[in-house]
């Protein structure tokens, strides 16, 4: 193998990211997930607080709930209402949420959003959100390569865990890929 990288030609044959586009990869759906973790659960209060048109509001509603990140049920209180709620395959969706607004307050207003997001427990804005490894360092993109499957499941099945036990597998650094490859 003489090149390691995300094979694009394929992405659309199981690679998750451009599945996960189709379901949330749209402004829409990231406001109404927005309004979601802000406890908007009714189909004419995602309508006031958003500013989107009744029928894209229907239809990305569809498609969450669809998609397993929304239910849709009738409310409590009142059974003639439907409410939205985020599933649990919502919820994971937060650490996105929030990276995405983290971005946009570093690159793209160049200030930190008003509320602040802070942690419940002691008041204080949580940390930026960032990629970790196994052993909790923090990652960039210097940090990182691309380790065919086959290799770590060879690894693996030999039962070291050893850092010094990988140096013979075939790695390509994320941060090589822009650029000319040696190989």
């Amino acid at each position: 193998m003489d090149k390691l990288t995300e094979n694009l030609a394929e992405l659309g044959a199981g690679c998750s990211l451009p599945i996960s586009l189709e379901v949330i990869g749209e402004r829409w759906c990231f406001m109404i997930l927005r309004a979601s973790f802000n406890g908007v659960r009714h189909f004419e209060d995602f309508l006031s607080e958003i500013g989107i048109a009744r029928n894209i509001l229907a239809n990305r509603l569809t498609r969450l709930v669809e998609a397993g990140i929304m239910s849709r049920r009738p409310c409590d209180h009142d059974k003639r209402k439907v409410e939205y709620r985020l599933t649990d395959k919502g919820a994971d969706l937060l650490s996105v949420i929030v990276a995405i607004r983290q971005w946009g307050e570093k690159w793209e207003t160049g200030v930190p959003s008003n509320p602040v997001l802070a942690d419940a427990k002691n008041r204080q804005p949580i940390s930026r959100i960032t990629l970790r490894a196994h052993d909790d360092r923090v990652l960039g993109l210097d940090d990182l390569c691309w380790i065919d499957e086959t290799e770590l499941k060879n690894h693996a099945s030999g039962g070291s865990h050893d850092t010094a036990d990988r140096g013979d597998m075939v790695v390509r650094p994320l941060k090589a890929i822009g650029e000319p490859s040696a190989a």
